[in-house]
């Protein structure tokens, strides 16, 4: 990225989110049937390059079965209301249907509730039962303290989601979890993320980790931003991180690390974008909580609406458009880039000539600002 002197002895780079870039065509087209959108990792393919976010609101125990079965990924949040109590839909129900000035005080009282490990064994078993990959996702504080019941429950995918994540947290009163030890440890493939620099995402990859999450502060329910100050534009922030796995692959000897866009991916054209900067997936929140079946009723959260000490996003109304089915395969009747995202993602790579996801990765990007 390019440093501009913002006063003097303070430099900035200069960084692009999705909406200040567009895809530019190449010189052949194809036949969106003649598309793969199909991705790998580890042992486990899927034909759908997308995971769905760990959030109460998007993935429950059914919903990440039926996404399992149109061929993504979805991860059940072990932190949320599904491993806290016995029947979540009045929770639920009492969030969906709150005002709002009363919204984040009620929500941190409901997620006040102790963790029970008895039904994280029973949620995981409940999708492992259906027959699709199972992935679920601690945020590193609880890791240390969760993870061999997530485990032995048999996950075979593990996530590691935080606002901001590193292999290297500093702490005087604390045990810290040591990410490499602990990567090593497991049988299973791990996931960790947030990050958004190729230092970060580079000591995360040295770690361990399969995947790597790109991004925060640029969820449709953050406030970090406004809490924090701290956002990075994302598509500088995926670009970045996939020139650091180029690094790894040479310095490791060809082990290759996904880098997965988990942040401002909104409509289909966000999926592309992020692709076209080097993305192996995305992980998508807001775009499924439309969705008929997703247990937000109609609204949409993550975990940092409902943090004790400081919260740093919000619970927002996102309505309705259509079925899973619809929103990630079409049919859609809506022009927005809201359904059929991965219909619009084949068509896209179709338009630019490109037959898989690896090779789109390559297409010209250029600045479009308005």
């Amino acid at each position: 990225m390019s440093e501009i002197e913002i006063a003097p002895g303070k430099r900035a780079r200069t960084a692009y989110s999705f909406d200040d870039i567009a895809i530019v065509p190449s010189r052949r087209t194809r036949d969106p049937e003649e598309v793969s959108t199909a991705w790998q990792i580890d042992a486990y393919k899927f034909e759908l390059p997308m995971l769905a976010a760990p959030m109460d609101s998007v993935v429950s125990p059914q919903t990440a079965i039926e996404i399992g079965r149109l061929g993504g990924i979805g991860v059940l949040n072990l932190e949320g209301l599904w491993t806290r109590y016995e029947d979540p839909r009045i929770p639920l129900g009492e969030i969906a249907s709150m005002p709002d000035k009363h919204a984040t005080k009620r929500m941190q009282e409901i997620y006040s509730a102790p963790i029970r490990p008895e039904l994280i064994k029973e949620r995981i078993q409940q999708i492992r039962e259906a027959g699709v990959t199972v992935a679920a996702s601690l945020s590193p504080a609880r890791t240390a303290q969760l993870h061999k019941a997530v485990i032995d429950a048999g996950v075979d995918i593990f996530v590691i989601r935080g606002t901001t994540v590193s292999a290297e947290h500093v702490a005087a009163e604390s045990e810290a979890l040591n990410l490499k030890k602990f990567i090593y440890e497991l049988d299973v493939p791990v996931i960790v993320g947030g990050v958004a620099t190729a230092t970060a995402a580079l000591h995360l990859m040295r770690a361990g980790a399969a995947g790597v999450l790109v991004g925060f502060g640029g969820g449709a329910t953050h406030t970090t931003r406004k809490v924090l100050g701290i956002e990075v534009p994302m598509a500088s922030a995926v670009a970045e991180v996939a020139s650091a796995r180029r690094e790894y692959l040479d310095e490791s000897g060809g082990r290759y690390v996904h880098v997965i866009a988990d942040g401002a991916v909104g409509r289909s054209g966000d999926i592309a974008k992020a692709i076209a900067c080097g993305a192996d997936a995305v992980m998508m929140g807001s775009p499924l909580a439309k969705a008929v079946e997703a247990p937000g009723l109609g609204w949409h959260w993550g975990s940092e609406a409902h943090h004790q000490v400081l919260p740093r996003g919000e619970r927002v109304a996102v309505g309705t458009v259509g079925t899973l089915e619809e929103i990630l395969l079409g049919p859609s009747h809506t022009s927005d880039g809201s359904m059929n995202l991965f219909g619009a993602l084949r068509r896209a790579m179709a338009t630019c000539g490109y037959s898989d996801v690896k090779e789109f990765q390559r297409v010209e990007v250029l600045i479009h600002r308005a």
